[in-house]
């Protein structure tokens, strides 16, 4: 059964004080410095004639607020707020060890300069865009569709790519490839579609800025081995830390959000957690 440690507090904090050279693989998802408060209402619905929503069917059914989840999303200096802790993160990467650092297109041209200056021109591998489609649309300019994930290894001569691991995608066209190879599918490139979790879906956890647990899963199976030791220290609901344990992998998560404890708190009951700096209110087994 893998490991799973979640730290409540300041992060830089808490990283000073794992050991060096102890984590096969770093995924992190920063706030995005969007300078607003990142909100979202949870709700659940009841089925009521009178209700104010429409269902299958028709069915009608009425909303009950749950209440709403937010953390500000602003920083005075947000490289500097950075460097310290991808300073750091290089340090607790094993030998053959990744990092994965998740941003938007706001910062992600400035983040990779600071990035490029830790770790080296030449550790930088490849720029992932995860692209999905959801949401409003602009009619002023292109709507922005996507976020960027980019992976650094600590050595860029040895690191993990279990590429066989990896999950397969339908061909575009698969007219064009045969029957045998349409039906197993091909590997995804360096350009990622999948939707956003959806506001119905059952693994919504009613966290901001939530992202799917596909997503997070492609990188622990190609990127780190069953039992090898994973880190997000930018945890929120907790995402990365389901993708790990799930696949057999320790994991040590961190945020400083009673809200995301809350969430992580109830998203893994029933699993054996190693809680620091932080009681749940109800029992976790």
């Amino acid at each position: 059964m893998p490991n799973l440690t979640i730290y409540f507090g300041d992060n830089l904090d808490i990283l000073q004080h794992m050991p060096d050279s102890s984590m096969d693989l770093i995924y992190i998802d920063p706030p995005f410095n969007t300078g607003k408060v990142q909100a979202r209402a949870a709700i659940k619905t009841i089925r009521d004639e009178r209700g104010d929503r429409t269902g299958f069917k028709g069915r009608r059914y009425r909303t009950i607020p749950l209440g709403t989840k937010s953390y500000p999303d602003f920083h005075d200096d947000y490289l500097a707020s950075l460097e310290p802790r991808l300073s750091r993160a290089r340090e607790l990467l094993k030998p053959n060890g990744s990092l994965f650092f998740h941003i938007d297109y706001r910062e992600v041209h400035y983040c990779k300069i600071l990035l490029d200056r830790l770790f080296g021109r030449t550790s930088f591998i490849n720029e992932i865009i995860w692209a999905y489609d959801y949401g409003g649309r602009s009619k002023s300019r292109w709507p922005p569709k996507h976020d960027t994930i980019l992976w650094y290894a600590k050595d860029p001569g040895d690191y993990q790519f279990h590429l066989e691991e990896c999950d397969r995608i339908p061909y575009m066209a698969p007219s064009l490839v045969g029957p045998e190879k349409a039906a197993r599918g091909k590997t995804p490139t360096d350009t990622w579609w999948h939707t956003i979790v959806s506001p119905t879906s059952r693994e919504k956890t009613g966290y901001p800025t939530q992202k799917p647990l596909a997503i997070l899963e492609r990188i622990v199976k190609v990127h780190s081995a069953p039992g090898n030791s994973l880190l997000d220290f930018y945890a929120g609901s907790g995402t990365f830390g389901e993708a790990a344990f799930r696949n057999g992998r320790d994991c040590v998560l961190v945020d400083n959000n009673p809200q995301a404890m809350e969430v992580m708190a109830k998203r893994f009951t029933g699993i054996s957690v190693e809680w620091h700096g932080w009681k749940p209110a109800r029992a976790v087994p």
